[in-house]
């Protein structure tokens, strides 16, 4: 009889079939949107497009509280700013705040990094080929960088307060990746457009579809703002301080 009822107790699991998995609860994915949009540039003294619409930054500051407590709470990576041939590569770099940067010195010379402008202000020093040093963005703005060995050597570095911005090509397009839905302030930037004039592109914008078009930006621009510079000791720069000598 014994025998019997464990006959008939397997039976009845093979008619179950197999114990279902343990069910885990269904977690969606926060849906995010790619923005696009144009912008052109047009010379203050002569009303014409400039041809080449590279370098003007557009990013997109969160209003939401979760979303401001997100991008407060990430963890800021590390960028690089390559010496190489007396040139800062990429000559433009855009961080968030609290982004911290590296210099490594790929020439065989000496460099000495510095930004005294806007931003955040700075003095690397002299140093030798294939050391590095670093400095952290922690307030927005352009950095102008300069060397002061060597004046050809230019470029900036636009901390931002945002993790959600897009760089402009030649053609003027941009695009933002990964924006989740919400409401955003508009920013943009541009080396050679006064501070005003960038204010007032300033706009808000509701992000709820897939893949929002946003609206053309067009940038009034004078001459570039740094295009003539001093050392960093506010003199003229030797012309013999940059050459090489093997």
């Amino acid at each position: 009889m014994r025998k019997s009822s464990n006959t008939i107790a397997l039976i009845y699991l093979a008619l179950l079939g197999p114990l279902a998995p343990a069910q885990t609860p269904n977690v969606s994915p926060t849906i995010t949107a790619t923005l696009t949009g144009d912008v052109t540039l047009i010379p203050s003294d002569s009303g014409q497009r400039v041809k080449d619409a590279s370098r003007v930054v557009v990013w997109l500051s969160p209003l939401d509280p979760a979303h401001l407590a997100r991008t407060a709470a990430g963890k800021q990576p590390h960028f690089r700013v390559v010496q190489h041939n007396k040139r800062f590569e990429p000559s433009l770099l855009v961080v968030p705040v609290g982004s911290t940067v590296d210099f490594p010195n790929l020439d065989p010379w000496f460099h000495n990094v510095f930004s005294l402008y806007q931003g955040k202000r700075f003095d690397l020093g002299l140093y030798q080929a294939g050391a590095q040093k670093s400095i952290r963005f922690d307030r927005p703005g352009p950095s102008y960088l300069f060397c002061n060995i060597h004046p050809e050597m230019t470029g900036v570095i636009l901390a931002v307060d945002s993790e959600f911005f897009g760089t402009s090509d030649k053609a003027g397009h941009y695009s933002i990746a990964g924006v989740p839905p919400g409401k955003y302030m508009l920013h943009v930037w541009y080396e050679s457009a006064p501070a005003e004039a960038l204010q007032a592109l300033e706009r808000l914008v509701v992000v709820d579809s897939v893949n929002p078009l946003l609206t053309a930006i067009s940038v009034p621009v004078t001459k570039p703002m740094y295009s003539e510079h001093k050392n960093k000791y506010g003199e003229k720069y030797d012309p013999d301080s940059g050459k090489t000598v093997y």
